[in-house]
């Protein structure tokens, strides 16, 4: 992108290189946790959730969906780095530390993954922070991170519970069935929901003009995160019956309370989004007629089919980066109303102007012509 901050090479850099050397030693942590047939089977048990939590994070992304690669980078970072991190922050606190098991599970564990997920969102927050434009993107990248880190997790939990060592019993098929519902069908929203916290913390950061809030938030997002992971941990100590009770009582409500939250983050997105494109059209940027079509997305998917049937896929492309390009404006343009403008505004609102004016000729919503060039 013309303009963009060099901090864009230097994360790409940063993650890469730590996907890459984590990735080798989580390899020989999850092949050692049990034999080859039992690791292949936890695998495919760890992977039944993953594609149903990531369709959700789409779903709530559908505004100005997130680069892929970059939604890519914070799985990879949730499966290997995260988890390594983590396994090495607990080890060294299990052996310096001289940290018991049940302190282990109860304070270690919350403060050392929240930490190892959430530096994902800080990298973020560092070096691509226009790439965030507020709370939803904060907790569609946490969500990403979190769905990786129970993948590598659930696979550990899943061998060592068949392998008998996991302390759910002598193991076998019905220790692994059960760890099985509990993880994967039961809770597999818990790590996304954890690290949603430090993602919302984050999300106000992005937006804040203050510098209190800026520094405030991520870290109050991460005492939340840690607070919640500290309580779910801290319910499996005391048995079956205080498990489910915490489950009922507390997790399954804040999860229905976040989802809803999302939700409404994104319907106010929509909101936002007219708002600031129609000041944007009062400055000659856009012709104000387009508006409803790029922001109300039902709108959105009847533009995209009217220019498929009409003009084949290549029109329906158009489409797709006409009303993209329109988003990204919107999104801009919103931050410097708010008086956050990122670094590289200038470059980059001339960039979606000039996209923006190079294709309007070639499309039409429903009962437009498109005009002989």
């Amino acid at each position: 992108m013309p303009g963009a901050p060099r901090g864009n090479a230097v994360f790409t850099v940063v993650v890469t290189v730590l996907v890459l050397l984590c990735a080798a030693p989580m390899t020989l942590v999850v092949s050692a946790s049990g034999a080859p047939r039992v690791t292949v089977l936890a695998a495919l048990l760890a992977a039944v959730p993953v594609g149903p939590l990531i369709a959700c994070l789409l779903w709530l992304d559908r505004y100005e969906p997130e680069p892929r690669r970059l939604l890519v980078g914070g799985l990879l970072w949730g499966v290997f780095v995260a988890t390594a991190i983590a396994l090495l922050l607990e080890g060294v606190g299990g052996f310096v530390g001289g940290l018991s098991d049940k302190l282990m599970l109860e304070v270690g564990a919350p403060v050392a993954e929240e930490a190892s997920k959430g530096l994902f969102l800080l990298l973020l927050l560092w070096w691509r922070r226009w790439e965030l434009d507020g709370v939803l993107d904060g907790v569609v990248y946490a969500g990403m991170v979190g769905v990786g880190f129970a993948f590598t997790e659930n696979i550990l939990y899943l061998a060592s519970a068949y392998d008998g060592s996991g302390g759910v019993g002598p193991g076998g098929v019905h220790a692994l069935t059960g760890t099985f519902v509990v993880r994967c069908l039961v809770s597999p929203f818990a790590h996304p929901l954890f690290t949603a916290f430090t993602g919302v913390g984050v999300g106000i950061a992005v937006s804040s003009r203050r510098r209190a809030t800026r520094i405030g938030a991520p870290i109050a997002g991460y005492v939340c995160a840690v607070l919640a992971h500290a309580v779910w941990n801290t319910s499996t100590v005391f048995g079956p019956g205080n498990f489910v009770t915490v489950y009922l009582i507390l997790m399954a409500p804040v999860f229905l309370i976040v989802v809803a939250f999302a939700i409404w983050v994104r319907r106010s997105e929509g909101r936002m989004l007219a708002g600031s494109l129609a000041d944007a059209a009062r400055r000659g940027l856009l012709p104000a007629t387009d508006i409803a079509w790029v922001v109300d997305l039902a709108a959105r998917r009847r533009s995209r089919a009217y220019a498929r049937d009409t003009g084949g896929v290549g029109a329906e492309r158009a489409m797709r980066d006409y009303q993209q390009a329109v988003i990204e404006l919107g999104f801009l343009h919103s931050r410097y109303l708010r008086g956050v403008p990122p670094p590289d505004f200038a470059a980059r609102g001339h960039d979606y102007v000039a996209r923006i004016s190079a294709l309007r000729p070639s499309i039409a919503f429903p009962g437009q012509v498109v005009p002989i060039r």
